[in-house]
């Protein structure tokens, strides 16, 4: 309910069969050929219902929406059935995090004031690895001194730094790129100079010089390192000429006549299926003959033969429809119809789609052009990275620790997370013991199940386990008891691949006794406690510590989007003081309190500098910096501009 509710799955808009399946559509023959709902609404075109999956598209938050199919070829979907899982969605379910195993236990101080501590194995697995989408945009204007030019033809560039541009000057799909890249080659022209008499002579003589443009290109910022993933061109009508050249727009128009022939072929091959399985079995009222070799086919009177029928093409298959009278030639000649209606919708469609790609887009006035490009960018779990569970425990990621520095279990497993206790107590939130318990019985008891599986145990003690597992829910006790033995096999299946699953609905959570229940069952202690080791010595840890399986999440507040530093850079127009914010590649603000600890310290000369050269004493940093590129002694600080 939670992933249909969400907006980002897409669910089947009438019942059907799956025909076709790919990683970037999913294609259903329904049932009926109703094509309106009961309110007028167009559910679809004609017999077949074609679902296209957003692939690697940019959210709001540049997070990655990515689509996978969740069905495959054959199965049978009913209306509001999910044909799809979106992002975060796994298995038709809101899946925001991971199930990790945790320890809580304080660990040389590293996960202090709820501080969290890691395993090497979280990060080389890419447990909780993400992909972000950053776009970066570009214009090219019409200016005063002339139109600006996006171009690979760069003045003053090496070659290197334009190796991944394509012929039009803008980054190729697929292309790694980092700080400092050019995403987009743009000149624009530079205000021409006052020419002396003799210049003037020779601009006769020998015709106009390549005009003087400066680089305006567009750059990838600090910090940003990935791979484009898609690139957007946007021009004006009167751009036309260009924009029809663009490498770009035509693999555009390619990409949507390969989709127009796809849906072709699928409504065609649908079609000639859907007549033969009509004709089969049935009794022809006239002779058919091939026209090529004056072969009959099917006689009058007689059921055409299953061999024959496979051979049919659709010429053959047309003039039966046509010719033949009664039920079947309106069914055949129906079908025939829908077909041809869906097609000339779908052709419609598409053709308006490439008018609107060829006809230009409205764009901002002085606006010729707009380059939009996206880079797909990999961030693994860092140090200064939040994550949370789902009882409020947030905290940050103090410490990576080598998988064998790890506090490990008595069979050698070594925990991925070291959470500290004393998060608990003070914030009165045990639901996240409760859940730590619950979620190790949870794991160990699909364990269990997949080594009965495994062994090849006779069905009726899988049957026993699968009750023992479930005492105390009268329906699911009944429901197991009338499986038959492949069906009771599939449910176990499906218990030892993800484990038992659980669900805590608010205020009828599981009690205490039902989880000491499920740990006793999976032959853990019924405390949840048990004797740790130390990674590091080999020896076990002075108390038993609570230890389980716990969903953790990481949060969308990374390091990596925070950490920033300047030496110099731009200032206020109006104070002359250093911008702030890492937008703007701005500096720390030093308020009232940080002057108040440096005069209490009385650092007399940091307190001076900070509040002259490196502020708002703009001939004294101009000084400065002239004395430091020069290895001279530093000037005397001038007056602050505030004080003028």
């Amino acid at each position: 309910m939670a992933a249909r509710d969400s907006g980002v799955v897409q669910t089947a808009k009438r019942s059907g069969e799956v025909v076709s399946v790919t990683g970037s559509r999913v294609v259903v023959e329904a049932d009926d050929e109703v094509i309106f709902d009961k309110n007028g609404n167009r559910l679809c075109d004609g017999k077949f219902d074609f679902y296209y999956l957003r692939k690697f598209m940019k959210s709001n938050q540049n997070t990655c929406i990515n689509e996978r199919p969740s069905v495959r070829v054959g199965q049978r979907v009913e209306a509001g059935d999910l044909i799809t899982d979106g992002y975060a969605i796994s298995g038709g379910e809101l899946a925001l995090g991971r199930d990790v195993l945790v320890a809580f236990m304080p660990w040389h101080g590293y996960n202090y004031e709820d501080a969290i501590l890691v395993s090497e194995r979280v990060v080389r697995n890419d447990v909780f690895t993400s992909i972000h989408v950053e776009e970066f945009m570009t214009e090219a204007r019409d200016n005063k001194l002339g139109p600006d030019e996006i171009t690979p033809d760069i003045p003053n560039v090496r070659p290197e730094a334009l190796r991944h541009l394509d012929s039009s000057g803008i980054a190729r799909i697929g292309s790694k790129v980092g700080p400092g890249d050019i995403l987009v080659g743009k000149v624009t022209p530079k205000a021409e100079t006052q020419l002396s008499p003799e210049e003037k002579l020779l601009k006769a003589l020998f015709g106009d010089k390549a005009r003087e443009v400066k680089n305006a290109s567009l750059f990838v910022p600090p910090g940003v390192s990935g791979t484009v993933i898609d690139v957007r061109v946007f021009a004006r009508r009167s751009a036309e000429e260009q924009l029809g050249k663009h490498k770009i727009i035509q693999t555009a128009l390619a990409n949507i006549q390969n989709r127009e022939d796809d849906e072709r072929r699928i409504i065609t091959a649908g079609r000639d299926r859907i007549m033969r399985r009509i004709l089969s079995g049935a009794v022809l009222t006239h002779d058919y003959v091939v026209p090529e070799t004056k072969k009959v086919i099917c006689k009058k009177g007689k059921k055409i033969a299953r061999t024959r029928l496979a051979k049919l093409n659709y010429y053959m298959l047309h003039e039966i429809a046509q010719r033949e009278e009664g039920e079947i030639g309106e069914r055949l000649r129906q079908v025939e119809k829908l077909a041809n209606d869906q097609i000339m919708l779908m052709e419609t469609r598409y053709r308006e789609q490439r008018e609107r790609i060829r006809g230009g887009d409205e764009l901002r006035p002085g606006v010729i052009q707009m380059v939009k490009v996206y880079v797909a960018i990999k961030r693994n779990l860092n140090v200064g990275d939040k994550m949370a569970g789902r009882h409020g425990n947030k905290g940050v990621v103090a410490k990576v620790l080598p998988i064998e520095s790890m506090p490990y279990l008595e069979d050698g497993t070594p925990v991925d997370v070291v959470l500290s206790p004393l998060g608990v107590p003070s914030r009165m939130n045990l639901g996240q013991l409760l859940e730590t318990h619950l979620g190790w019985a949870a794991k160990v008891i699909g364990e269990r199940t997949s080594e009965m599986l495994n062994n090849g145990c006779d069905t009726e003690a899988l049957r026993d386990w699968l009750l023992a597992i479930y005492r105390g829910d009268d329906a699911k006790e009944a429901e197991l008891k009338r499986y038959s033995d492949g069906d009771l096999r599939e449910f176990a299946g499906l218990i030892a691949k993800y484990g038992l699953p659980v669900a805590c609905p608010v205020f009828s959570s599981a009690t205490e006794e039902e989880i000491q229940h499920a740990l006793a069952l999976a032959g853990l202690p019924t405390t949840g406690k048990v004797v740790l080791y130390d990674g590091e010595t080999g020896e076990p840890f002075g108390q038993k510590v609570t230890v389980g399986y716990h969903y953790m999440m990481k949060l969308d507040h990374l390091v990596d989007d925070k950490m920033h530093a300047r030496s110099t850079g731009p200032y206020s127009l109006v104070t002359q003081q250093p911008l702030g914010g890492k937008a703007q590649s701005g500096g720390q603000r030093l308020g009232e309190m940080e002057v108040w600890s440096l005069e209490a310290f009385g650092a007399a000369n940091a307190l001076q500098e900070f509040l002259t050269v490196k502020s708002d004493d703009v001939e004294g940093r101009n000084k400065i910096y002239e004395a430091i590129v020069k290895g001279q002694d530093l000037a005397r600080p001038g007056t602050p501009e505030s004080f003028n």
